[in-house]
This record gives C-alpha cells, sequence and structure tokens, in this order.
C-alpha cells in the first residue's frame, strides 16, 4: 500500500466538476483507490462516494491505494489535487 496527504487548495474542494476530473485520473488506474478524511474511508473510484466525502478548501485527505500502479496512481492524483484543480 502506498499513501501521500495532501490538501484541497482549490476553492469548491472536491466537489462536482473537480470531483470528476479526480475520478476520471483515478480510474486510469488498475489498483484500489481510496481516500480517507476525518477517518472515514471513500472509494476513489466512484462520484457518488467522493461527493458524499464533502471534502471542502483547506481540508486535508489521503489518498491510499494498493496493486500493480500503487505508487504512480497516488503521486498523479495529488499532483491533480495540488496543482490542476485550481482552477475550480
Amino acid at each position: 500500500m502506498y499513501e501521500e496527504k495532501v490538501t484541497l487548495v482549490n476553492e469548491i474542494g472536491l466537489h462536482a466538476r473537480p470531483a470528476s476530473i479526480f475520478i476520471r485520473e483515478a480510474v486510469k488506474h488498475a489498483c484500489d483507490i481510496n481516500v480517507e478524511k476525518d477517518g472515514r474511508i471513500y472509494n476513489a473510484k466512484s462520484i457518488m462516494s467522493v461527493l458524499s466525502m464533502s471534502a471542502g478548501k483547506g481540508e486535508e485527505i489521503i489518498i491510499k491505494a494498493q496493486g500493480d500502479d500503487e505508487e504512480e496512481a497516488v503521486k498523479s492524483l495529488v499532483d491533480l489535487v495540488e496543482n490542476k484543480l485550481s482552477n475550480y
């Protein structure tokens, strides 16, 4: 298992459009990917799960992956959160 902690920096967090972009990136990877927020685990490949997380700006999440490309998956999602979702 590989995991990294990241802080949401975009204005609306992982809601609506940013959540769908996050999920599109997650499903590219073969490994299982979860997001932890406030001690609860959410499926990073499920729009309903990610939206139910209600992750807003400034909140920390932990992206966890397990499987063949786990490190690549986590690093790509962290990069997405830190650098590419800032327009939303």
